[in-house]
């Protein structure tokens, strides 16, 4: 049989995970849309620039949705059924305002938490005042990861 011993709290080492802000890793050159833009435009942007999604602003510069790849499928079902080309639809009709927004200064270790409990794959990132910044992804965090491995502990 083992014996355990235990320890004062003062003996064990102290280990601090050593963490960095979100924008270290996000990115921050971003392709945008707007209600207005067509969504044959928007597909030929995800297509050319291999993305997923990208957020939609408004006039004003603030976001007020997302559209991404599984939003514009649904322009083939709704040409099928209302027999009209795609061309004719716009942004607006497809974007989903289901998004989650994070603050600049984020830690990373925050940011990892909140994609391991959502489904969200991307999280766009703003100011104080709510002006979009940029997107982080899991594979951003994942990056952090690799980039922390060595000076963790």
């Amino acid at each position: 049989m083992k014996n355990y011993q235990t320890k004062n709290a003062t003996e064990s080492k102290s280990h601090k995970l050593k963490t960095v802000p979100c924008s270290k890793y996000m990115t921050k050159e971003l392709i945008t849309f707007t209600p207005e833009t067509p969504v044959s435009e928007v597909i030929e942007s995800l297509l050319i620039n291999r993305i997923s999604g990208a957020p939609v602003l408004d006039k004003d510069g603030m976001i007020c949705g997302v559209i991404d790849d599984k939003d514009c499928l649904n322009t083939l079902i709704d040409s099928a059924y209302y027999n009209q080309p795609i061309s004719k639809d716009k942004v607006g009709q497809y974007m989903t305002n289901v998004y989650k927004r994070i603050n600049v200064d984020s830690d990373i270790v925050d940011v990892a938490n909140l994609f391991i409990r959502s489904n969200f794959k991307r999280l766009l990132v703003v100011d104080d005042d709510g002006r979009l910044k940029g997107s982080i992804s899991r594979r951003d965090v994942l990056r952090a990861i690799r980039d922390m491995e060595s000076t963790a502990w």
